[in-house]
């Protein structure tokens, strides 16, 4: 299968799409029109570029785990760096993007939503870098688990408002977001920190994050002379996964792993699976697989990592998983909490906890195959922000007895 592109109207097949209120669709044309021509200009190609390597510190490392790939057996182990970049994950890259964008329509002031923190704060430092208000909505459950990042937003010079309603974590953040855009649409630009919502946001984040794969697909076949067997990153909205899977696409033989929050278990309802457990619905103004009950309503995720903690995922991912081309997978909170101390006492390496849903089914993963095999994790985010969460789970010891195949002591 080659790179897939949205049709005219936004859809991956037959999700994605524009299912907005009318009063958005007018404000959505413009960024879709702006981001096509920006496209086209070699001075914002240009300062976008130099601002990656300088400001970001693209590329960022290819790493090869290899006390990690030694205590599992198996295939050799890969780590895409992406907690090297500037503001620790790979959301500085989106939000250097959209808010160069902002800045190139003449808007002044930005909004953004964030779970994790790692938008808020990429965000909050693209529009101190270029002069540009920022504005971030985050839920009041999200700023009790990462505040560390609420304090970095805060100090970047952020407005920071807490979300109440609902679960009070990522999609009320989202929707609050979106709302307050539909007020300010003449001088504000919606800075969208995933592969989802309304078209054109899903392919122009990938496109921005797509930089994740062309650096990993140039860096293996310089260390290795070959492409990887298996590329693994997590999926909450979609946008780190999707920058690494899309250079890919069109290789056959290299297969996509999808890794989303199993939380407690599918079977309690206390998870983020939309791919493995969810059905076809509309979210934020897309059409895609989202967390829903029998008669449409949006059901609350559950996850130890706020990022993934969001009951949809990107239309794109959704029409991977209907081509067969991704297989989209789960792990629980403990096998994610499993391979984040594993990572961090082998490699010297703290990940997000995120990114350790990834590195929990490449446990899985690497034992059941050749030495000869490789596989290539992307590291969204570092730890930092999940520090407190971690050594809160036990009583303060910082440990955690758990369970993920192969990655016991």
């Amino acid at each position: 299968m080659g790179k897939a592109q949205p049709d005219p109207r936004g859809h991956f097949g037959i999700y994605g799409g524009r299912y907005t209120a009318e009063t958005l669709v007018t404000a959505l044309q413009e960024v879709e029109r702006a981001y096509r021509a920006a496209r086209r200009d070699r001075r914002f190609r240009e300062e976008f570029r130099g601002l990656l390597a300088d400001y970001c510190g693209r590329p960022t490392p290819l790493y090869l785990a290899e006390r990690l790939s030694e205590h599992l057996g198996g295939a050799r182990i890969y780590l895409k760096r992406e907690d090297l970049n500037h503001t620790g994950s790979h959301k500085i890259t989106n939000a250097l993007g959209q808010c160069l964008l902002a800045r190139w329509m003449g808007k002044r002031q930005v909004l953004a939503e964030t779970g994790a923190g790692q938008h808020g704060v990429a965000t909050a430092t693209a529009s101190a870098l270029l002069g540009l208000s920022c504005r971030i909505f985050m839920g009041t459950r999200d700023m009790e688990r990462q505040a560390p990042n609420l304090l970095r937003m805060k100090l970047l010079g952020a407005d920071v408002v807490p979300v109440e309603t609902g679960a009070a974590t990522l999609k009320e953040a989202m929707s609050q977001a979106m709302r307050e855009w539909v007020a300010r649409l003449r001088d504000t630009y919606y800075v969208l920190g995933s592969a989802a919502g309304p078209h054109p946001y899903p392919a122009m984040v990938r496109d921005f994050q797509s930089i994740i794969g062309k650096e990993a697909k140039r860096q293996i076949l310089k260390k290795q002379g070959r492409l990887p067997d298996a590329l693994l990153a997590c999926v909450g909205g979609g946008s780190n996964s999707l920058g690494l899977f899309y250079p890919f696409l069109c290789c056959p033989q290299v297969a996509m792993y999808g890794v989303e929050a199993g939380g407690r278990g599918l079977v309690t309802g206390l998870h983020g699976a939309s791919l493995c457990a969810g059905s076809v619905g509309v979210l934020h103004g897309a059409k895609t697989y989202l967390l829903q009950d029998a008669f449409g309503q949006i059901q609350e995720a559950h996850s130890i990592a706020p990022g993934l903690d969001y009951p949809g995922v990107g239309p794109e991912h959704s029409y991977l998983k209907s081509l067969g081309r991704v297989q989209y997978v789960c792990v629980r909170d403990e096998e994610a909490l499993e391979a984040f101390h594993a990572l961090t006492k082998l490699e010297g390496i703290v990940p997000a906890l995120e990114s350790a849903h990834a590195l929990a089914w490449a446990a899985r993963m690497a034992p059941e195959m050749g030495k000869a095999k490789t596989l290539i994790v992307n590291l969204s985010g570092r730890g930092d922000k999940d520090i407190q969460t971690v050594w809160g789970l036990k009583g303060g010891s910082g440990t955690w007895e758990g369970s993920a195949p192969g990655l016991k002591n």
